[in-house]
């Protein structure tokens, strides 16, 4: 059995040699060129162990995936670096500019979606309307992973950019507690019984508005010792320790620690950065975080297409899975048009916007982590597999096209 530094160092050994094929050979945006081919590498595996079933590749390749946890790998160790890296070169009066088409996508959107993916799903796949919510709300975030590294590979208008970036980051907190609640009522556990509407505002509140006053409080106390400090590689060391005791922290609190990542990282990287900082000291921060950034991104598009090998494929599962990547675009193409057509009695919008931000609302590791650690159940082997489906159209196929759709309409 393969020891977590021998799984590290295959995971980085395998995303380094993908990239530098990618980079010579296929010449696709790295996240999407390393995805397509961990994935095509591990259906020729699937292909050599079905030609050649004695040599049990399939079997042990999947031990070792299963192994990796890609649930916890993501949500516990990944996700915190992640979120804070992509908050920290966001501009805050960017953000402020556009806050209000931001928090209705990441309120209300991810709200509506989720209802309209969970209602539809519900019928495509005949699971119960609460477990298909479930599906509905692991499903509708758009992932800031996967949509923050298209953004750098395509030119956006700032306004456009800010709008997905803004909401990308801060939809995924909130659909974050969404899915915590629907699958506290899905699937109760233990002796308590089902949760009450009192018990679910409740623990919405505490994840949701406990998260975010969370991270600027710790972002607020790590920027006082910031403007007092001069050392590049202390102040890096301070951020690093932000983000890793802040997100175990949140965690132990039982507060949204995505939320207080995204929250830090944008105090840092406006508030601290302009006042808290030297020249010096905030371009080896940024580069740092950015370094960061683009590693764990490129191992996290790795893990996902190595994870089909735990993706449960069934023809009665993968049928509802494809009718579910229309449903989603709907959803997501609804859950855009609304909030912005209320927006445009105010305020002026980028033409083509809706049509980039639904193309451009990709799915990608968040889902799958989620979908991963839903509680066994029978149900869980269908929503695996709608989610894995989804994500791989969303990256592959949407990820490709963005860059196109935003040259034909975007004026």
């Amino acid at each position: 059995m393969l020891t977590p530094f021998h799984v590290a160092a295959l995971l980085v050994v395998l995303t380094t040699v993908f990239a530098a094929v990618n980079h010579h050979l296929l010449r696709l945006p790295t996240t999407v060129g390393l995805l397509v081919m961990a994935l095509a590498a591990s259906l020729a595996t699937m292909a050599v162990d079905a030609a050649l079933p004695a040599l049990g590749i399939a079997d042990a390749v999947r031990a070792q995936v299963e192994a990796i946890d890609f649930d916890n790998t993501l949500m516990d160790s990944m996700l915190g670096f992640l979120l804070f890296a992509g908050a920290l070169t966001v501009d805050l009066n960017d953000l402020k500019a556009q806050r209000w088409i931001v928090a209705l996508m990441a309120s209300l959107g991810v709200v509506l979606s989720t209802v309209l993916v969970g209602l539809g799903y519900a019928w495509l796949a005949g699971v119960p309307v609460v477990v298909a919510l479930v599906f509905g709300a692991l499903i509708s975030p758009t992932d800031p992973v996967a949509v923050l590294g298209v953004l750098k590979q395509v030119e956006v208008p700032k306004s456009l950019e800010t709008k997905i970036a803004g909401e990308s980051l801060f939809n995924d907190g909130i659909a974050v507690v969404v899915f915590l609640v629907l699958v506290a009522v899905a699937f109760p556990s233990g002796g308590d019984g089902p949760m009450t509407a009192g018990g679910v505002a409740v623990l919405f509140l505490q994840e949701a508005v406990g998260g975010v006053l969370f991270g600027g409080l710790i972002g607020w106390l790590t920027y006082q010792v910031l403007k007092r400090t001069d050392e590049y590689v202390l102040e890096i060391l301070l951020t690093l320790a932000l983000v890793m005791g802040g997100y175990a922290l949140a965690h132990t609190l039982h507060v949204s620690g995505p939320l207080a990542m995204v929250v830090a990282g944008l105090f840092i990287g406006n508030h601290g950065v302009a006042f808290g900082m030297s020249a010096r000291s905030a371009r080896h921060v940024r580069d740092f975080w950015h370094l960061i950034d683009e590693i764990l991104n490129a191992v996290l598009f790795l893990l996902i297409g190595v994870e089909v090998f735990a993706i449960p494929f069934g023809e009665q599962a993968l049928l509802p899975a494809l009718a579910a990547i229309p449903l989603v675009l709907l959803a997501r193409f609804l859950a855009v048009l609304l909030p912005v057509g209320a927006m445009r009695l105010r305020r002026r919008f980028t033409e083509g916007a809706v049509a980039v931000m639904t193309w451009g609302g990709l799915r990608g590791g968040i889902s799958v982590a989620l979908a991963l650690s839903l509680p066994a159940s029978e149900w869980k082997p269908t929503i695996l597999t709608a989610t894995y489906v989804v994500v791989l159209f969303s990256i592959l196929v949407q990820g490709l096209t963005i860059g196109p759709l935003i040259r034909r309409v975007v004026k």
